[in-house]
């Protein structure tokens, strides 16, 4: 007899904040990174908009050099719906000119970045801190 394994897992957050560098913005996300998670947190309108409320909130974002740091330290494992999130996001940043680094991945979010092969677009690395130096 085969029996599910049931998760209890903690809420998903995504926090916003500024860097050290005019310009660059870190999201801190926090707990499983899968659909469910995502929507019982946060309605899809709020996850998107997270994302891109910057362009029209922060004015020091807008001159000089953009830059976006994804941390993802927190997030012990992720679905499809929660890396077509940041595949979504770095697609929209390729297109304003802002770079994208994601920093602090599990060796479990990291194997899936490989086995679906787009981790040969995301710069990665170990810490945010390191990130916000560059």
């Amino acid at each position: 007899m085969a029996t599910a394994q049931v998760w209890k897992s903690s809420k998903f957050t995504i926090e916003r904040s500024q860097g050290k560098k005019a310009g660059t913005v870190i999201f801190r996300l926090s707990g499983p990174f899968t659909a469910r998670d995502m929507h019982a947190s946060l309605s899809p309108n709020v996850l998107r908009s997270t994302f891109e409320a910057e362009e029209e909130s922060d004015p020091q974002a807008l001159p000089g050099p953009r830059h976006h740091i994804l941390d993802l330290t927190e997030v012990p494992y992720m679905d499809s719906a929660g890396l077509g999130l940041i595949v979504s996001h770095y697609v929209r940043c390729q297109g304003r000119g802002v770079r994208l680094d994601i920093a602090g991945m599990s060796p479990r979010v990291l194997q899936l970045f490989e086995m679906t092969k787009v981790d040969k677009f995301f710069p990665r690395v170990a810490t945010v801190e390191e990130a916000d130096r560059q």
